[in-house]
């Protein structure tokens, strides 16, 4: 998706409004207009990058930086007992823009683990396959 019809480019650049949280020379948080819960902010890159993964390397570390900073400020400012971060990349991921999500969290919230159900290995072999194929994509060359 061309930055120019991006929603997340143009809450950026000012033509589409939103709750802003948090303004700065890398990145911008505002509300999530479809909450969790409220307090539910999108942590987002100015530049556009539609995955976690075309990030450049050298905005990462701030990224992530300023995600720990949000989810302290959110936990604070709701009085809540924790906090959910996630992105999802790609699958679920309902605007092509990478975006942060900051989520307050309270006991008994009615949210469960995951969103997904989750599947066993059929055994140790298969972790051991998994394990390696991992290993070796992450390997150098």
């Amino acid at each position: 998706m061309p930055a120019r019809s991006c929603v997340f480019c143009s809450i950026v650049r000012g033509e589409t409004p939103a709750f802003v949280v948090l303004d700065e020379p890398d990145v911008l948080a505002f509300l999530d207009s479809r909450p969790l819960f409220p307090g539910h902010c999108l942590l987002i890159p100015r530049a556009h990058h539609e995955v976690l993964t075309d990030l450049p390397a050298a905005l990462v570390g701030p990224l992530f930086a300023t995600a720990q900073r949000l989810a302290r400020a959110v936990e604070s400012a709701l009085s809540a007992d924790g906090f959910f971060v996630a992105i999802n990349n790609r699958v679920s991921q309902s605007v092509p823009h990478l975006h942060v999500h900051v989520v307050p969290r309270r006991q008994k919230d009615g949210l469960k683990g995951f969103f997904w159900p989750r599947y066993k290995y059929s055994g140790e072999q298969q972790m051991h396959d998994t394990r390696d194929a991992i290993v070796t994509a992450l390997t150098p060359g």
